[in-house]
């Protein structure tokens, strides 16, 4: 295993393969499977120590734990122009910018 493995990963079900399979966002390609989600989870931080190492010898560039990662709170998001007058008219009609309408409907999808 991993010293100080701060890489993000998830387990879920997998009802193609009837067993859980472990997951790691910043490795999309590698994936474990297993019978039950402790089993999984152990399986792919195993594989993905294996990785960081084999990266490591070759020389290739690791990635960044997510969780470790700054953000700025900004991203640009391309919309069709219908839907930006849309939200453009209901922020001038609340009296808020674009920026907060936008901000608040992220934010209710989240929930």
């Amino acid at each position: 295993m991993l010293k100080n493995d701060r890489f993000t990963y998830r387990v879920t079900w997998s009802e193609e393969d009837e067993e859980y399979v472990g997951l790691c966002a910043e490795f999309p390609s590698l994936s474990w499977l297993e019978p039950s989600p402790e089993e999984a989870l152990q399986g792919i931080r195993q594989v993905v120590a294996q990785a960081v190492n084999d990266m490591k010898k070759s020389g290739e560039a690791i990635p960044e734990p997510i969780a470790i990662r700054k953000y700025s709170g900004k991203f640009m998001v391309r919309v069709p122009p219908e839907l930006h007058r849309r939200l453009a008219i209901e922020a001038a009609e609340s009296g808020v910018s674009l920026n907060r309408i936008a901000s608040d409907k992220l934010n209710r999808q989240e929930a």
